[in-house]
């Protein structure tokens, strides 16, 4: 067990702007988001279309991010739309402005379009006084100047402020849960799914349970060198992770470098085997052109001149990729 006394005592604030993009949507069709259902898709006009986000009551109905637009029903209640993504833009720079009007912008961090960190340590004082208090105030200009809803996790730091977020709110009354140190036995350590708790993905998550690790207490509990061991810089933060400690700030954002270039790619249909050809093909010239382009993925004992290398080897990633998509 760690002495938490000696962990950095902060009241960090996690807000994430519910269901966002339905939300904005619902407002701009002068559409209540808490009383219909409404669907964001990609193009309305392709039944292949996909589910970039939706209003939660769809949830009950099989809807999920990823879903295909002739999977929802069609009925009369259910509204379905294109994406507006410049007023998504221009909204959430609106409600990061009302935020900042509470702290300098350094205690201040976006996490993605609908979600951020607020230090609130040296600033909560001057308008309210808690921490809780300072939530529900907040949280009450963001639906009254913008009109969505949002939940709110404090902690001590930006990792259990993000867990609490995650976990708890969804079941406290006015959506705002606090996790301080003296949670982490009770709270942290009883989540039983992995991959709830922020930054344990399923891959993750199934190496971690072939070690008998299936619940946060058992990975807080799970000897420190064997994860160091195992999973290096991330078993590390696993395990600071797991015993709730986080000495990240926010006046000191962490940057990580991106180790791979990839594509991905949604197909608005069904494709046969012998149309994947020439998908593949283009997904692989753009990867080797971008790392042509960053110059990363070579060798230093090849040397040469020739262009035509890089086309050889670009067609070799394809043929290899051809040969491991037909063991499927």
């Amino acid at each position: 067990m760690y002495d938490y006394f000696q962990c950095q005592q902060r009241d960090i604030l996690c807000v994430d702007l519910k269901s966002f993009f339905a939300s904005v949507s619902c407002i701009l069709n002068d559409l209540d988001p808490l009383k219909v259902k409404l669907a964001v898709v990609a193009d309305t006009k392709r039944q292949g279309s996909v589910v970039l986000a939706f209003i939660p009551e769809l949830k009950k109905m099989g809807i999920k991010t990823g879903s295909r637009l002739f999977e929802i029903p069609q009925r009369t209640d259910i509204y379905i739309t294109n994406p507006k993504m410049r007023t998504y833009m221009k909204l959430s720079n609106e409600i990061s402005k009302i935020a900042l009007n509470y702290l300098p912008h350094e205690d201040f961090r976006q996490y993605s379009i609908d979600e951020f960190f607020m230090d609130i340590t040296e600033s909560f004082h001057l308008f309210a006084n808690t921490p809780k208090e300072f939530a529900e105030l907040l949280q009450e200009k963001i639906f009254d100047s913008i009109g969505i809803k949002n939940t709110i996790g404090i902690g001590s730091n930006m990792f259990l402020s993000k867990v609490a977020m995650d976990i708890e709110t969804k079941k406290t009354n006015n959506a705002i849960a606090e996790w301080r140190y003296e949670d982490v036995p009770c709270k942290l350590w009883k989540i039983d799914n992995l991959t709830d708790m922020w930054g344990i993905n399923k891959r993750t998550a199934q190496k971690l349970n072939k070690r008998g690790i299936f619940i946060v207490g058992q990975l807080a509990q799970y000897p420190y060198e064997y994860l160091k061991r195992d999973f290096g810089l991330i078993g590390i933060e696993l395990h600071l992770h797991a015993n709730g400690i986080d000495e990240s700030l926010i006046r000191k954002p962490h940057k990580i470098k991106n180790k791979g270039l990839g594509k991905s790619q949604t197909l608005m249909r069904d494709y046969e085997l012998h149309e994947l050809k020439t998908v593949l093909s283009e997904q692989v010239e753009d990867v080797f052109y971008r790392s042509r382009k960053k110059g990363v993925g070579s060798m230093s004992r090849i040397r040469t001149q020739k262009k035509e290398n890089s086309t050889v080897l670009c067609l070799l990633a394809y043929h290899v990729l051809l040969k491991i998509k037909n063991t499927f």
